[in-house]
């Protein structure tokens, strides 16, 4: 016999095993990718798709069945053309990016606008601390898919340090 050593989430007791599964289980054949996830996609040289596979990430959406439940983190997975990334801004919480396919530039700037850059190649990954200004670029010549981790299930919708894209950060989840 076998012994289940924690509870299960109140969301699950009771259900059977088959539901579990069912309900956590991701494909990306089943994924349709977001190209307006974030209120900075609108803008040429941000635009990029999300696949949200755990919650909603820092997008702040938080309508798709498809999406398996968040309890502790999110993850989605970025698809992002040449020439394309997103804006500097903060989390309230740790973000891991973690390359799949592709190359992908990563900084980290600081509140005098000083930045460092980074590239990553595949199985190669950034951990991007709380209230730490970052961001990405796919400056190679071929696309990039990686992973997208934040460290919370519900995380607030990400900080961007342009002024403009911080006060309008919310209305891509007012106009899909």
């Amino acid at each position: 016999m076998t012994v289940a050593r924690h509870p299960l989430p109140k969301e699950l007791a009771g259900l059977p095993l088959a539901e579990i599964m069912e309900r956590h289980v991701g494909r990306f054949k089943d994924k349709v990718p977001d190209w307006a996830a974030f209120e900075d996609a609108k803008i040429e040289g941000f635009k990029r798709a999300q696949h949200r596979f755990i919650g909603a990430g820092g997008s702040g959406k938080h309508d798709d069945p498809s999406v398996i439940p968040a309890a502790n983190f999110t993850l989605s997975i970025m698809f992002v053309n040449p020439g394309q990334g997103n804006a500097a801004h903060t989390h309230e919480i740790e973000e891991c990016f973690f390359v799949l396919q592709g190359l992908l530039d990563v900084f980290m700037e600081d509140e005098g606008g000083a930045r460092l850059w980074t590239r990553l190649g595949p199985w190669e990954c950034v951990s991007c601390p709380a209230g730490v200004i970052h961001g990405y670029e796919n400056r190679s010549l071929e696309p990039v898919y990686f992973q997208v981790m934040l460290g919370r299930g519900k995380p607030d919708t990400m900080g961007y340090a342009d002024e403009e894209l911080y006060r309008s950060r919310g209305a891509h989840l007012e106009n899909p």
